[in-house]
């Protein structure tokens, strides 16, 4: 498979080969897509009825690109007397400037072809590659190409138009070329998209992100996006160039739903340029420090589509937070349940997480108090609905039996849940992460109560719940001859004895008992789960245990990234550290750009990471991973309207400044060099 090349801006995306070509592909979707429907599965170019060979790619932003191409083969094309320059953009629409160079002496001849197709395939139907129920026609105009399907009153349309007069036809547009020596041709191609709703309307122009902006615009939002946030200097490069890869990243991935205002965190490209409660939340609490202004609008959205009401198909219960929503002809037409879908139980508790973390760093009572209804529903759905074998713990299992998801936690695949031997529990399951969500919705919940609710007799509920909970959870998922934490506990209330990294999630949560927080690090970073390059999912030696298995061997960046943050919360400074590090020279092989997950192979075996094939990237909590790590290795703690500031850097990372860290003190900003000890105290200047 050739090289992918990536344009996005938020809703609209583009994915082609190196050549600047979309020719579909069922393993890594190629087209161009707007809200979760594929408006061109086909757009390849030809001269004289030839594909072209490519010279370089140039990844300008990521609303970006532009080929540079030669005709002929690349046995022979070095002495090419044509090259082809295609630059693209999206903003809205989807637009190339095609320019045909000669760089002979006399004029040529030549025909320039684009084939167009476009199945307006559903992201779903890409991944189960199904035949389509409605209608697809294209319709020939004198000055532009028309693709249309339509479902019933499901409708959407791909609109292509040239500045340079072409000839249109139903499968692409041509232009018969004569070009002078050494002179050049060229022309502008528009792509327009049209999601159709009530009354013929495009139901995105409500969305002010996705009407047409100009390449100087999107630079400029980018611009200002980058100068908000704080300046980062360090002694390593490659930290200082994955930072600011992650920020453009993060830039590149703000989504807004349609019926929404300010732009939330998308989960990742391609498959998931959607709002996902677990992401996007885990994601605002990764970047709290950087992209503050994230966090608000990704509360206020979940919060105004929580559950209300019971409804198997889509896994919705009263104070329930989604999972994730799709706009795609299969959710219209019901064949998936995204809209929303609600079959995640981590989502829920992560809110209330999210809400009070916020407001620790923002000082934005205002909000706080006005989703304080939605916190307690959130609170609420832990003790009711979640606990559904009655025993205090948060349960799941899929009520959505023909396409509900198995696995309702962040190991969301089929056999990501096992016993140490590799058999599958049966269902519900209880997995530890999910009870240490819990433990921390319960003691945030109760700070929220005493101090903005103003219901003490409710926060001191809420931490009565939490101890129990905290006591319970030690007994019972305590593996005492193996001195970790269980996966998770089957319907019988016996361990699911494999050893994963979810137990940093407990850390970072702080439901593990203080005399059992230097046995998890131990495992942790021990050779069974460390590879070198992270923490594996799973464990080196279990059943399960594969190194490019999604869930069951691959290191994830943002589960690194929590770890190390728990590690840092119980005092193992050092060993965050490593983590950061390990984290830190993956990021150099990937371009500065950590992705969702890659293998899990030994370090001393592979010399380097080696990416798992159908990864997302960019993928917002891999690209928040860097901001969180800063933050676990700056010990960036919020108290009141101060930000502590406590430094524990790897000894061979050297000097670090964050500048401009914003927050309800103002601005501040943080230094670090080498050992926590020789860190330095903040400026405390504020602005």
């Amino acid at each position: 498979m050739r090289p992918l090349v990536s344009i996005l801006d938020g809703n609209t995306f583009v994915v082609s080969d190196d050549r600047g070509d979309i020719d579909p592909s069922p393993v890594f979707p190629t087209g161009l897509f707007s809200f979760d429907t594929r408006f061109l599965s086909k757009w390849e170019l030809t001269l004289d009825g030839h594909r072209l060979s490519v010279l370089s790619v140039d990844d300008l932003q990521y609303f970006e690109s532009q080929f540079f191409l030669v005709p002929g083969e690349p046995t022979h094309y070095v002495d090419a007397k044509l090259s082809v320059i295609r630059h693209r953009t999206v903003g809205g629409s989807f637009v190339e400037d095609l320019t045909v160079l000669n760089h002979e002496d006399r004029a040529v001849e030549l025909a320039v072809r684009i084939n167009v197709e476009s199945d307006f395939a559903d992201l779903f139907e890409i991944k189960d590659v199904r035949e389509k129920t409605g209608g697809t026609n294209v319709f020939v105009e004198k000055d532009r190409l028309r693709l249309c399907y339509q479902r019933e009153t499901f409708r959407r349309e791909a609109i292509i138009t040239s500045t340079a007069p072409a000839d249109f036809d139903q499968g692409g547009l041509s232009f018969t070329l004569r070009i002078g020596a050494h002179q050049q041709w060229q022309t502008r191609l528009r792509v327009e998209t049209l999601v159709e709703g009530a009354g013929g309307r495009d139901i995105r122009l409500s969305i002010q992100r996705h009407r047409s902006r100009s390449p100087e615009t999107l630079r400029r939002d980018l611009d200002e996006w980058l100068e908000r946030a704080p300046k980062l200097t360090s002694d390593s490069e490659p930290l200082t160039e994955t930072y600011r890869r992650s920020l453009i990243d993060l830039a590149a991935l703000r989504y807004t739903p349609l019926l929404s205002g300010p732009p939330l965190p998308a989960a990742g490209l391609p498959w998931f340029m959607t709002m996902f409660g677990r992401d996007s939340l885990i994601t605002c609490l990764q970047t709290l420090p950087f992209t503050p202004e994230l966090a608000g609008p990704t509360l206020r959205y979940l919060a105004m589509t929580q559950g209300v009401s019971l409804d198997d198909f889509r896994e919705r219960e009263p104070g329930k937070i989604l999972h994730e929503i799709r706009y795609g002809e299969s959710t219209a037409f019901e064949e998936q349940p995204h809209s929303p879908y609600f079959g995640s139980a981590d989502s829920t508790p992560l809110f209330v997480i999210l809400l009070d973390e916020y407001e620790r760093w923002s000082g934005d009572v205002e909000l706080v108090t006005t989703l304080e209804q939605e916190a307690r529903a959130a609170l609420n759905w832990i003790d009711h609905y979640a606990d559904m074998m009655g025993n205090g713990y948060v349960w799941f299992e899929r009520r959505n039996l023909r396409n509900g998801l198995e696995n309702q936690c962040w190991k969301d695949s089929w056999d990501a849940i096992s016993y140490s031997d590799g058999r599958l529990p049966a269902f519900p399951r209880a997995t530890c992460e999910l009870q240490g969500y819990a433990y921390d919705a319960k003691m945030r919940g109760a700070r929220l109560a005493r101090t903005y609710w103003q219901d003490p007799v409710y926060a001191d509920r809420l931490e009565r719940e939490a101890a129990e909970l905290k006591q319970r959870f030690n007994r019972d998922f305590w593996v005492a001859d193996g001195e970790y934490y269980a996966l998770a506990l089957d319907t019988e209330g016996g361990q699911v004895d494999a050893l994963t990294s979810n137990m940093g999630h407990l850390l970072w949560s702080g439901i593990v008992d203080e005399d059992r927080a230097a046995k998890v690090a131990e495992h942790l970073l021990g050779a069974r789960l460390f590879s070198g390059w992270g923490v594996r999912t799973m464990a080196e030696g279990e059943g399960r245990y594969n190194p490019i298995g999604y869930h069951v061997g691959t290191v994830w960046p943002f589960d690194n990234s929590l770890i190390a943050w728990g590690l840092r919360r119980y005092g193992f400074r050092h060993e965050a550290g490593r983590i950061a590090e390990a984290m830190i020279d993956a990021a150099r092989f990937f371009g500065g750009r950590l992705p969702e997950a890659f293998a899990g192979y030994d370090r001393a075996l592979t010399k380097y990471p080696v990416q798992y094939p159908t990864a997302c990237s960019p993928q917002a909590w891999s690209t928040g991973t860097p901001m969180l790590l800063i933050r676990t290795l700056l010990g960036l703690d919020p108290h009141g309207e101060h930000l502590v500031v406590d430094p524990a850097l790897p000894e061979h990372m050297g000097r670090m400044e964050l500048l401009d860290i914003p927050g309800r003190w103002g601005l501040i900003d943080a230094f670090g060099r080498g050992r926590a000890e020789h860190g330095q105290a903040p400026s405390n200047r504020v602005d």
